[in-house]
């Protein structure tokens, strides 16, 4: 919406546009990976595997499935990504109870500063979105989900989305990269001095950033009546990412109008992922359900 055009998206190659996706190695056994960008990501600085984003697919079962996918964008400061324990686990649950999950492998660190990761992020929605029929899912309920520097991300992704460019050559252009819904654990909102997380924000805008970028990927300020419904959880004493992140982030979604539930607990630290060890934590993927459930999510 905001976000102004900084980067040029590929053409995608034939074989894609006619849904045979390219598969790359599986991350995970028996799971299906593709590539993000197929005929070659745009900016690439070499080609290795970290120069590919890709995605990892977990399909639910036909009996559970619900028609709703997930993509799910682990954190890591902008400085690496923590694929296990906010990724492929979660997906997993996901799976659980009838959520297709496509876990994103997006580019970072100080070869790739913004708008790189955005730009891995939104193809990626637009991906999903284009594909729902081959995968079962209904296109209306695709959402985002982020955690730490990945709730930046996918924030991101759900603040300054686009309708798509129609009559664009590439089919994927022009279908729509906003979620239809977000769940952000412990995430990074701000890129504003006085509660961001410093690490994120120097990976993602290096040092000296301009004044205007910094405004436009601090998140809060970017929220109208059409950011999706948003599911927030953090713990109160997070010593990593402020939970004055996920606090600012709810004010600005309540006075939007946008339907936003919070759960902040007392206690707690940072990255604790599905938080299954935790007495206390371990009750925020219950609530998550339950909320999507409300949303209709999981018919």
């Amino acid at each position: 919406m905001k976000l102004k055009h900084l980067w040029i998206e590929v053409l995608i190659i034939p074989f894609l546009i006619s849904m045979n996706i390219e598969s790359v190695k599986a991350q995970v056994p028996g799971k299906e990976t593709i590539l993000v960008w197929p005929n070659g990501a745009p900016g690439a600085k070499g080609d290795t595997p970290a120069d590919k984003p890709d995605l990892t697919i977990f399909l639910p079962s036909n009996e559970k499935a619900t028609g709703t996918g997930v993509l799910v964008c682990p954190g890591g400061g902008y400085s690496h990504e923590a694929m296990d324990k906010e990724g492929y686990k979660v997906a997993e649950w996901l799976n659980s109870f009838g959520v297709a999950a496509f876990v994103l492998k997006y580019r970072h660190g100080d070869r790739y500063r913004y708008p790189t990761p955005f730009q891995d992020a939104t193809r990626a929605m637009r991906i999903i979105r284009y594909n729902a029929k081959k995968w079962h899912l209904k296109s209306n309920q695709i959402g985002i989900m982020g955690f730490s520097a990945g709730g930046h991300l996918a924030s991101t992704v759900g603040t300054h989305w686009d309708n798509g460019k129609k009559g664009d050559q590439d089919p994927l252009t022009e279908v729509s990269s906003r979620p239809d819904f977000m769940i952000l654990g412990y995430p990074v909102i701000t890129m504003e001095d006085s509660f961001t997380h410093e690490g994120s924000k120097h990976q993602l805008l290096g040092k000296n950033p301009d004044p205007k970028l910094v405004e436009l990927l601090s998140n809060e300020k970017h929220v109208t009546p059409k950011t999706p419904p948003t599911f927030l959880v953090h713990a109160t004493t997070d010593p990593a990412v402020p939970v004055e992140n996920s606090i600012a982030f709810y004010q600005a979604l309540h006075k939007n109008g946008v339907p936003v539930e919070m759960h902040l607990y007392e206690q707690g630290p940072h990255g604790f992922g599905l938080a299954q060890q935790f007495p206390l934590l371990k009750s925020w993927p219950g609530l998550c359900k339950a909320w999507m459930q409300h949303r209709g999510l999981l018919k």
